[in-house]
């Protein structure tokens, strides 16, 4: 007979599920066959770099005539990410229970601990930012409002035709200079208000806009100004007030980790008057930044030279940003209401401490969310495990691992092994931070999601290979159809639904800087931005979409059907990812749903699906 003898994602074996808030009990229950003879069994508990510890499980039950169970309470006080098996003794010897995936155990000699994140629960959660929508910007991209530019730097170029692909090709020198502009502005995004309203956006993140030399701004040259081709300080101030008018926050894109080479701070090409770090020892930036032999010799982000890493653990570097009047607060003064933390796994825990520390001093609402790529509950970097989302660190994280599930699924149609994707980060992760995710499908970083979804492969294609392609118009169907499948999907999986903009209205291309083309104002899929207004829709009116649960209903042959629910609401999302309608024969509670998304009227005792699409059912 096979047994499950633990599975952590079932209450019965262990009473509640996912992370734990410390000094919370936990029951922990094992089944053994009885045939086994079993005399004694032990939780084997340890935490990184620390002694195994063992506590007895007592015998609680028969089961019918086959099986045992044993339970222990556990409680555990201490903040901190705990792994665990199970032990047992029997006549011949001593036997082990691994976590072998999906949250199952079995008896097997060597294997996975399961993971159990104990967090702080006593710390606040910026709740306004559940339920919502998050619209990423890149600011140069989006929109122009005309507004004449001023003190712009003379060597920058500015692209007259918006639907001018970016400069990619590197000049004679062999240099890639990213000093092209499109004039995209901070008037350009308040102007657009209304249509971001329209799509049920509640915040806004802004890739950098402090003054940089290069189009994508994550080479900062001084963080106390505006970038002059995006706006002054007061078009910032008028900006946040109008979009807060709206119910729209906004978040800025906090790059901590270096700054740029041609900048007030480090000033390798002399533009600024004051003393920088490359110029000389003596320039109150010199402690800053890490020189193995000064002055052209120093530590970079990714061997970038135009990246100087700075030295986060510098005591004037920390005042300089965080201290009371020191950057972090200032632009939430004037009116951001948080901070997306780029590369936030190379920001060192000191930083981190004290950035929290700034930003709830200023505000204790507003929202810090991290760049990290992985898994975040059980993060390793600096040589040692992060402690990001157990309480005094980030809220959230950027949720990667949710985008690679979804876009997996989109492009092969399996959907086997989804769900397990979808709980180990529910499961990790601190609800707190779990319904604060920034659950993206494609971001400046990445391919357009619909090149992602029904492009070639471009991995190890080259800038000239990227410029060349363009969805044929068969392929772009197929693509706009996806887009909707797994948008729906997006909406009501936990988190918060981020769009990059211009994935509603159908943008395409392939890596930086193909993928931060001008928006097409004028050339919109209509249709496409109507689904997403009604996904916008729906966010709102649904408040099990906020902090709901996720219950898992089927994923076989093409599909993948879930729940989202709260004690007065509940949702249905089942996405057909095949090329070919199907019949999802619906639950018996889910019999005459409402159907919101994806079809009309009720759903009876099932619904039909089209091809590669998603419906969406009320409850």
């Amino acid at each position: 007979m096979h047994y499950i003898p633990y599975n952590s994602r079932n209450q019965l074996h262990k009473n509640l599920f996912g992370a734990l808030p410390a000094g919370c009990a936990v029951s922990l229950r094992v089944v053994l066959p009885r045939e086994m003879c079993c005399r004694g069994v032990r939780l084997a508990v340890h935490r990184d770099h620390e002694e195994t510890r063992f506590f007895d499980l007592t015998w609680e039950c028969m089961e019918g005539v086959s099986e045992e169970w044993w339970r222990i309470d556990w409680q555990i006080d201490e903040v901190g990410l705990y792994w665990y098996h199970f032990e047992y003794d029997i006549p011949y010897g001593v036997g082990k229970i691994f976590h072998v995936g999906n949250g199952i155990g079995a008896l097997i000699p060597e294997g996975n601990d399961w993971q159990l994140t104990v967090y702080d629960g006593s710390v606040p959660m910026p709740e306004a930012f559940c339920g919502g929508v998050i619209y990423q910007i890149f600011p140069d991209r989006f929109y122009f409002s005309g507004a004449p530019k001023q003190n712009v730097p003379r060597d920058r170029t500015l692209h007259n035709n918006k639907d001018d692909v970016p400069v990619w090709a590197p000049n004679e020198e062999g240099v890639t200079l990213n000093n092209d502009y499109f004039g995209g502005d901070l008037k350009g995004i308040e102007e657009k208000l209304d249509y971001l309203e329209s799509l049920g956006v509640t915040c806004l993140y802004l890739n950098p806009i402090f003054e940089s030399h290069s189009n994508h701004r994550y080479d900062t040259a001084n963080y106390e100004h505006i970038d002059p081709m995006l706006g002054t300080e007061e078009d910032f101030v008028s900006l946040c007030r109008k979009a807060k008018e709206k119910g729209i926050s906004i978040i800025l894109d906090g790059v901590f980790n270096h700054t740029g080479a041609d900048s007030v701070y480090f000033n390798k090409y002399g533009r600024y008057p004051t003393l920088g770090a490359y110029q000389s020892k003596e320039s109150p930036y010199y402690p800053w930044y890490k020189f193995r032999h000064w002055n052209d010799d120093y530590e970079c982000w990714w061997d970038i030279k135009i990246l100087p890493d700075v030295n986060e653990s510098n005591k004037s570097y920390r005042a300089y940003m965080l201290g009371e009047n020191g950057i972090v607060r200032k632009w939430l003064r004037l009116g951001a209401a948080g901070w997306r933390l780029d590369v936030a796994d190379e920001l060192p825990d000191l930083f981190l401490d004290e950035l929290r520390e700034s930003v709830k001093a200023e505000n204790p609402q507003a929202l810090i969310l991290g760049e990290v790529w992985e898994d975040a509950s059980n993060k390793c970097a600096y040589h040692r495990r992060r402690r990001y989302l157990l309480g005094k660190q980030l809220d959230s994280v950027m949720n990667y691992p949710f985008a690679d599930a979804l876009m997996s699924f989109m492009r092969t149609g399996v959907a086997e092994g989804f769900t397990d994707k979808i709980l180990t980060i529910i499961e990790n992760y601190p609800p707190k931070a779990l319904h604060l995710l920034m659950n993206h499908i494609g971001t400046h970083d990445t391919a357009r999601a619909i090149t992602a979804m029904v492009g070639e492969n471009g991995a190890g294609r080259d800038r000239r290979w990227q410029a060349e392609q363009k969805l044929t118009e068969e392929k772009k169907e197929l693509g706009l159809q996806l887009m909707k499948c797994v948008s729906a999907m997006q909406f009501t999986l936990p988190g918060i639904p981020s769009i990059y903009y211009g994935d509603e209205a159908g943008m395409e291309g392939y890596r930086d800087p193909f993928n931060r083309m001008y928006y097409p104002w004028g050339k919109e899929n209509k249709e496409l931005i109507a689904w997403y207004q009604t996904l916008g829709k729906i966010r709102k009116e649904n408040p099990c979409l906020a902090q709901g649960e996720f219950h898992p209903v089927s994923e076989a042959l093409g599909c993948i059907a879930y729940v989202r629910a709260c004690p007065d609401n509940a949702l249905l999302t089942i996405a057909n990812r095949n090329p070919h309608p199907i019949t999802y024969y619906l639950p018996p509670d889910w019999f005459n749903a409402e159907i919101l998304i994806g079809g009309f009227g009720n759903a009876a005792d099932c619904v039909e699906i089209e091809a590669c699409s998603t419906v969406i059912l009320r409850r």
